[in-house]
């Protein structure tokens, strides 16, 4: 089995966790990519073999020692909440209903790596306590890093997140699972929905798109992601139709949306221009847009979230300068408080982070200014800013 369509056994104290000061208020902690392979998968207490198949690095564990060239000794192995680091604590105090995050990374011990790719992530399924350590609430699984280790490394990456409870959504066996949201209860007769897609201009090959399950020869031949050939008005109306067909009355509905390039702070106008035509469609009631590195500028639209990028979480690009000038230590953890009665965003927060020995510690000035200022770059368009909260995080203003 995929995705627990109807399987709530979060359910319990939804209803309680993430209401904040009103019971009116759902928190969701919403994280952008969370790539535990390569060097992060080198410094667990298991690890698959590290060959790589790069231009230039061909052993993970290089990515630890340039880490360590910037910021000292990793230990190895750590504790499963070690990547983690300061994020637990800001975390827990927000004490979010859900956490969802986009998991850019295939969970296998599969040798196999997709054909003509040039980077293949990959974490030993036995290192799955790098993510619950997090309590992570739904990993979203359209992007261009799942199925790096081919099919057989992705039935071994839902399996394995099956079994340790954490609901997936944009890959499946076959396309109706991955078009199949998540889901949890969030009242009594609510829940909150995630889906989510992908398209080509993130890195997608075409030939990872999910099939059938009726048109597969097999499960081998129809597994995949749940993938949009455009950000055009056909995609949005498929969108629009699959979700009417599951949402009921009370429900809110997450999409999440792997989209675009690696780096450049501006939105690109085909992203707005879908992200707004989902909200009114009524598909949307948060869009969870990552792929690039780094954080993309916020909007409300209509009383909606739109995440335009959330940019990397967890990544091993310590040490590795990128000529754009964009510090890919410097990461942001997002929380949104929503009506549960409308969906509609009643406060977004943005707590600054880095990375640091593999680690997300508690941002310096420097990549505080640098996170503000990406943040900001389409304020004219998006009409947002950020205030300083007395706690060192951010308020969105909009």
């Amino acid at each position: 089995m995929d995705n627990h369509w109807e399987h709530f056994e979060h359910g319990a104290d939804i209803g309680v966790r993430g209401m904040g000061a009103s019971q009116d208020l759902l928190t969701l902690w919403l994280a952008g990519d969370v790539m535990t392979g390569r060097g992060i998968d080198q410094i667990q207490a298991h690890t698959v073999a590290p060959v790589l198949y790069e231009s230039w690095v061909h052993d993970a564990r290089d990515y630890v020692r340039l880490a360590e060239g910037v910021s000292g000794p990793v230990p190895a192995p750590v504790a499963p909440d070690y990547i983690w680091g300061d994020a637990l604590a800001e975390i827990e105090r927000r004490q979010p209903a859900l956490r969802i995050v986009n998991l850019e990374t295939a969970i296998t011990t599969a040798s196999k790596p997709w054909p003509g790719k040039g980077i293949h992530y990959r974490m030993h399924p036995a290192n799955i306590g790098c993510l619950t350590a997090a309590r992570i609430d739904g990993c979203v699984l359209a992007n261009n890093h799942v199925l790096d280790w081919g099919r057989a490394g992705l039935a071994q990456t839902l399996h394995t997140l099956q079994q340790a409870g954490i609901h997936t959504a944009g890959a499946g066996s076959h396309l109706e699972a991955a078009c199949t949201p998540a889901a949890w209860p969030i009242g009594e007769h609510a829940r909150l929905l995630v889906y989510a897609w992908a398209a080509p201009d993130s890195g997608v090959p075409s030939d990872w798109a999910a099939k059938p399950g009726s048109a597969a020869g097999s499960a081998a031949d129809s597994a995949g992601v749940a993938l949009l050939p455009a950000w055009d008005e056909a995609s949005a109306q498929r969108v629009a139709a699959q979700v009417a067909q599951q949402r009921r009355a009370g429900d809110l509905v997450v999409v999440s949306l792997h989209w675009g390039g690696n780096w450049g702070a501006e939105v690109p106008r085909l992203h707005r221009r879908f992200a707004r035509r989902l909200i009114d469609l009524g598909a949307a009631d948060v869009i969870h847009g990552h792929s690039s590195h780094h954080p993309r500028p916020v909007e409300v639209y209509r009383g909606r979230l739109i995440l335009y990028g959330c940019g990397d979480l967890i990544n091993d690009y310590e040490g590795i300068s990128f000529e754009e000038g964009f510090d890919a230590s410097a990461v942001c953890l997002y929380f949104a408080q929503l009506s549960r009665a409308s969906g509609a965003l009643q406060r977004f927060d943005i707590v600054p982070m880095q990375l640091r020995r593999l680690q997300l510690r508690h941002a310096d000035a420097a990549a505080r200014h640098h996170l503000q200022s990406l943040l900001e770059s389409g304020g004219r368009e998006s009409g947002t800013g950020v205030e300083l909260q007395a706690d060192g995080s951010w308020q969105l203003r909009w």
